[in-house]
């Protein structure tokens, strides 16, 4: 037999611990300030223990209290996976890891589709490129670009395999042409060795020691936005760009050799299926989109 205190109680501390104030524990559990109050205080009697010292205004976690807030977060995160993963319905929130760059560029500007035909349901998004692992994670819809391998115990679906190219401003086209030795190099620390992807695949050699590197893909996409240089992007990420013509790709793109893919729980859901439906979808029509293709023109292979 478990003797535990009423979850009430548990989850007014837990969540008075986790904000520090009681006023916006209330807020998040939709009741008043004295019930926190109340409820705090019960379990304080009920353990013999004080969980909270200082005043009201300022109040800090005791030692005893810093213990339990620890165990009671990482037992409702369980809990909450644990409810998320039975769970079979058609509305509600619905949280979807995604790369930071990809949901910014490409998932985002479409989202308003899914939204509009499904308004019940509420996509929570959180930025990763980290491996899936639906027993650690609780998030219920992934998308990835990589070449697997996948978990076992997910469903995956290719949306469309990656492609990858030189995009610059078309200013700095004009300014020097297509002549990739006039131009500076943009670097992403996620992807160093972009540049020599691409020109292996193109068959243009291409030596990339020298240039600019940046900490996130999304910033190198704004400096060559910006005229600052020429980089390497996968098409779904500059497509929108491309359209509107505030990026020019001189030499196309060729495959490398990913896919982006959609992965979810194997037990079936409503929302997440109906999400992962949503996806192949937009990523049939994007797909279909005409594509620039490479033009292999070793005369602006880079030199040094």
């Amino acid at each position: 037999m478990r003797r535990l205190p009423s979850l009430n109680a548990l989850r007014a501390f837990e969540a008075a611990g986790r904000h520090g104030r009681m006023t916006l524990a209330a807020e998040e559990l939709h009741v008043t300030h004295s019930a926190i109050s109340r409820q705090v205080q019960h379990l304080e009697d009920m353990l013999g223990v004080a969980l909270f010292a200082g005043p009201k205004n300022r109040m800090q976690l005791t030692e005893a209290g810093v213990t339990l807030l620890s165990g009671l977060s990482i037992a409702f995160d369980q809990m909450d996976l644990a409810v998320r993963s039975v769970a079979d319905t058609a509305e509600g929130p619905l949280d979807v890891s995604c790369p930071g760059t990809f949901t910014m560029r490409w998932l985002i500007p479409r989202l308003y589709r899914f939204s509009d035909a499904h308004p019940d349901i509420e996509v929570r998004l959180s930025a990763s490129s980290q491996p899936v692992d639906f027993q650690r994670d609780a998030f219920d819809v992934a998308i990835r670009a990589a070449p697997g391998p996948w978990p076992m115990d997910a469903e995956v679906t290719e949306l469309f395999p990656e492609r990858i190219g030189p995009v610059i401003s078309p200013k700095l086209q004009v300014r020097h042409g297509n002549n990739l030795e006039k131009f500076t190099l943009l670097h992403t620390r996620s992807r160093r060795h972009a540049w020599k992807v691409w020109g292996s695949q193109a068959d243009m050699p291409v030596t990339d020691e020298e240039g600019v590197e940046y900490e996130h893909f999304y910033f190198m996409i704004e400096a060559a936005l910006s005229g600052l240089g020429i980089c390497i992007a996968p098409w779904p990420m500059v497509a929108d760009d491309l359209a509107s013509g505030r990026l020019v790709a001189p030499y196309g793109f060729v495959g490398s050799g990913q896919s982006y893919a959609v992965l979810r729980r194997s037990r079936q859901h409503r929302k997440s299926q109906l999400f992962s439906d949503w996806l192949v979808e937009e990523a049939r029509q994007f797909d279909g989109l005409a594509l620039p293709t490479t033009e292999k023109r070793r005369e602006n292979v880079i030199a040094g």
